[in-house]
């Protein structure tokens, strides 16, 4: 059995969850108009192991949302994330943000794109075909791109496409198609790393928790993509 420790917050939603092997038994998370995990993440993960019953010494590792996104917020989560795994002695697990955000889409029909803002014009995107089950397939890893009336036309002109993610409405003064769907799930959760935490533990897929970093936004260049 494996009990691990789900923390997310690259967003403005600071997200703590516990699973035990896959399965979600404990969930904390609030999102915040300004980034306000540095008082709320530790609140939260004591406030959860009262509510289960349970002590940190039970975990078997802890999960951190890799990013990209928020410099602070990734910062705060990995620094807590560290902190516990040194002290408990246990392995750091990183979940890429974006697969962890996809989820939020279950048997969609065709691609899910995992897209959050970015600046003026720019979004941060992957691509996930859904293949109708809990384990959305990378397509595309995260990228950059600047939106415009072309962007994601190979993708439109053949299937429908999930959009999931806080552009919406960015991505709507660029793109009008018949294909497109849009997700009412602005922000990832804790509530999606369960699983794709559970599988990295059963590979023994670990951090080395001195050297590791998130990605943050400030990593990708501002470049046009063709898509």
């Amino acid at each position: 059995m494996s009990l691990i420790l789900n923390i997310e917050t690259s967003s403005k939603n600071c997200s703590v969850s516990i699973s035990k092997n896959a399965e979600i038994i404990g969930l904390k998370e609030c999102s915040y108009d300004e980034y306000s995990h540095s008082k709320s993440l530790h609140v939260f993960i004591e406030e959860i192991f009262k509510e289960i019953k349970l002590s940190p010494s039970d975990l078997s590792a802890v999960a951190i949302s890799e990013g990209p996104g928020s410099y602070t917020g990734l910062r705060i989560g990995v620094s807590a994330a560290k902190g516990i795994c040194i002290a408990l002695n246990i392995p750091l697990i990183a979940v890429d943000t974006m697969h962890n955000l996809a989820r939020k889409i279950e048997c969609a029909e065709g691609y899910i794109i995992t897209a959050m803002d970015a600046r003026r014009d720019e979004i941060y995107y992957s691509i996930f075909q859904s293949n109708n089950c809990k384990i959305p397939k990378t397509i595309k890893k995260t990228d950059c791109m600047i939106l415009n009336s072309t962007s994601f036309c190979d993708y439109l002109s053949s299937s429908k496409i999930n959009f999931v993610g806080n552009c919406n409405e960015k991505i709507k003064s660029f793109i009008n198609h018949e294909n497109i769907i849009f997700s009412d799930f602005m922000l990832p959760s804790a509530n999606e790393m369960g699983i794709l935490a559970f599988i990295k533990y059963n590979k023994k897929q670990f951090e080395n928790i001195s050297d590791f970093q998130p990605k943050y936004l400030k990593d990708f260049g501002g470049r046009k993509i063709n898509t």
